[in-house]
């Protein structure tokens, strides 16, 4: 063989040699990528398990019954009081072990408790040591835009439309001094985006509220987000606030039984006299919540009105809260309560024929229907800020109406870089 074929001999085998090993590299890699974790650990060589905590079942009875010895199940309860008390194992909670099997021996390796949908404490055993940790599952956001028509309720379409329960309770809540939602009609509608989180694919809740818009017998209201003064408030298309002077009404209730009325045929006297209130249907033991600002001047058994709280608010109001079964934790007179404060329950006391709310507004001192009280918004947001709110209210109600790209959706609101 001459020089010239001993060298190509040679990089043919150099290149064969490489390729081989870069092959075996490959092979390897793809071996190690086809490992499959869970909680975070990798499954290969496991028999992986998953079960329910029985009631009445103790975490010692299932360690024992996974071979573990006293020593480390006392271990692990020392271990683990700081990080997840063994006492707060709950019946109907999942744990899942990582059992290693081999020709000589089998032992329980892992055993992972969910404490919650996001979150899990890991028990791992080691010879004659055991080691606790806690983890928090990760929770991906996805941004959702979704629409509903009213059919009964606000309620009621969210379970038909199959959203988040949570999305009503937050619509309520945004909407809680504008809509009445008892009131709203057949063919009203809404569109809402939001953040849903997912752990793996599970829907486990909701975050923030982009924007949304509620028409209500054929007028659309928004709500837009916008940070004021350090606060992310929600507000109408003119940069009103959406929160009021009043709440819409002091409780979640079923219906209004009885109405602001000069001449109201009373069902327990039998005889017509003015029912200066609104009478609020709800179950016995209905958080009742203050409708504004003010200071309790009224905190006792009233006779025929049964429990009653009053509270003076500024502008010459005062509201009163009738018939309930027990008054809120630490409502005294002379206390100054926030709107939506709970400042008692309803009840049936006093001259009543059921559980009951009945709601009252006094105008300097007269009585006024609590249906019928113009709402005055709260502060509104500075015109300072009325360009950086308008670049904010174009981007969401682009989005509300239709497809926009990524870049054009808003995403934070407390660092704005307005084009």
């Amino acid at each position: 063989m001459d020089a010239t074929m001993r060298i190509l001999y040679i990089i043919s085998i150099t290149a064969a040699f490489l390729y081989a090993c870069s092959t075996d590299a490959k092979v390897q890699s793809d071996v190690e990528q086809e490992h499959t974790y869970l909680f975070g650990i990798d499954t290969e060589g496991y028999q992986i398990d998953q079960h329910v905590i029985e009631k009445g079942e103790t975490f010692g009875e299932i360690l024992t019954r996974h071979n573990i010895g006293q020593a480390l199940i006392t271990q692990a309860g020392i271990k683990s009081k700081d990080i997840m008390p063994l006492r707060l194992v709950r019946a109907g909670n999942r744990y899942t072990t990582f059992t290693h099997v081999d020709s000589l021996d089998t032992h329980l390796k892992h055993l992972v408790y969910e404490n919650s949908i996001t979150q899990y404490t890991v028990f791992s055993f080691t010879g004659d040591s055991v080691r606790v940790e806690k983890f928090e599952k990760e929770v991906k956001l996805k941004r959702q835009k979704k629409s509903g028509t009213i059919t009964s309720s606000l309620w009621g379409t969210i379970i038909e439309e199959n959203l988040p329960f949570a999305l009503a309770a937050e619509m309520e809540e945004i909407y809680q001094w504008t809509v009445d939602f008892f009131s709203i009609q057949q063919g009203d509608s809404f569109t809402v985006i939001y953040d849903e989180k997912f752990v793996d694919t599970l829907s486990v809740g909701i975050g923030q509220i982009w924007g949304a818009k509620f028409n209500h017998g054929g007028k659309d209201i928004y709500a837009i987000p916008f940070m004021h003064k350090g606060k992310i408030k929600y507000w109408e298309w003119d940069g009103a606030s959406l929160r009021k002077q009043l709440l819409k009404a002091p409780l979640k209730f079923t219906r209004i039984s009885s109405k602001f009325s000069n001449a109201r045929f009373h069902p327990v006297l039998k005889v017509y006299r003015p029912h200066h209130g609104v009478d609020y249907a709800a179950p016995s033991g209905t958080p009742v919540r203050a409708v504004a600002d003010g200071k309790v001047i009224y905190r006792a058994n009233s006779g025929a009105g049964g429990l009653m709280v009053k509270i003076k608010h500024p502008g010459g109001l005062q509201s009163g809260y009738l018939h309930l079964s027990r008054f809120g934790k630490g409502i005294a007179v002379g206390k100054h309560v926030q709107q939506g404060e709970v400042i008692g329950y309803v009840g049936s006391t006093g001259r009543s024929t059921g559980p009951h709310l009945d709601f009252r507004l006094w105008k300097n001192g007269n009585p006024i229907n609590p249906l019928k009280v113009p709402q005055k918004p709260a502060e509104p947001i500075d015109k300072a800020d009325m360009p950086a709110f308008e670049w904010v209210r174009q981007r969401i109600n682009a989005e509300l109406e239709g497809d926009v790209p990524d870049s054009m959706k808003i995403y934070r609101l407390d660092s704005l870089k307005i084009d």
